[in-house]
């Protein structure tokens, strides 16, 4: 990842930004230390998108519509000591 200075970043912000697109996260520190992290909106978008619910989830499966045997079997258990 690369690393700017706030001054540096701020004097040379569209670049920060095209960079950010092209190249990924760019860190931004201050006096030294990290301070902030620039992402692009994709970026950003896959990690905070919104989330879909898990019925949203279960629909989207590649599983739906297949037919399961659910019927129990009706074999008694055996008989154990204890």
């Amino acid at each position: 990842m690369a690393e700017w200075k706030l001054r540096e970043a701020k004097a040379r912000f569209s670049d920060v930004v095209k960079r950010a697109m092209a190249e990924g996260p760019q860190r931004i520190t201050v006096h030294g230390k990290p301070a902030a992290v620039l992402v692009s909106e994709a970026d950003y978008q896959k990690l905070a998108g919104e989330k879909s619910d898990f019925l949203v989830f279960m629909q989207a499966s590649p599983l739906r519509g297949i037919e399961l045997d659910l019927t129990r079997d009706k074999t008694p258990p055996r008989d154990e000591e204890l």
